[in-house]
């Protein structure tokens, strides 16, 4: 209970800063998404499970205060934490590596599926204005600050909430 209380913490405070503070240190209106970088970070230390709920939970804040159609974030940040959640097996999540490539994967796919779903749709058709003037410098930008702020996740993930066991989740046990 205690660490489902502080991952909901952790959500609401990151949604803040994402709405507050994240907007005073954006470069040319390009913002890092720092509500992604939780998803991958609880994907990938937590597992497919609590990336998928963090995805929710943090897509639905977005949605009740900024988004236009209601599930939207949801869906798309419930599938950005599933996916990482794959990498909890496999990787070692002291190692910042992994998580700078897949925040840059994952961001990527996200910013191509608000196009696809929010602009083309409407008949918007600028992919490649879109391309090199917002996905490309977020990218880089949310992929910069997973360097500062995944040290933190990993701080209190470990410190703050309990551990789930990876042998447990190992490939190598039959379930």
């Amino acid at each position: 209970m205690k660490s489902k209380c502080v991952l909901f913490l952790t959500i609401v405070v990151c949604f803040l800063l994402q709405c507050t503070v994240i907007d005073f240190i954006s470069i040319g209106s390009i913002a890092p998404n720092l509500i992604l970088i939780l998803c991958v970070s609880m994907g990938l230390m937590r597992g497919r499970k609590s990336g998928l709920w963090v995805g929710f939970f943090s897509g639905l804040f977005i949605d009740m205060f900024y988004g236009s159609i209601f599930g939207f974030y949801a869906l798309i940040y419930m599938y950005v934490g599933f996916i990482s959640g794959y990498a909890h097996r496999i990787y070692y999540d002291d190692d910042i590596k992994i998580p700078m490539i897949l925040v840059a994967i994952t961001d990527l796919l996200y910013n191509l599926a608000v196009y696809g779903l929010q602009f083309l749709l409407r008949g918007r058709l600028g992919l490649g204005t879109y391309l090199y003037r917002i996905i490309i410098p977020e990218v880089f930008y949310t992929v910069f600050l997973t360097l500062i702020v995944y040290k933190a996740f990993y701080y209190i993930n470990y410190h703050f909430m309990s551990i789930t066991k990876k042998e447990s989740e190992s490939i190598w046990v039959i379930k």
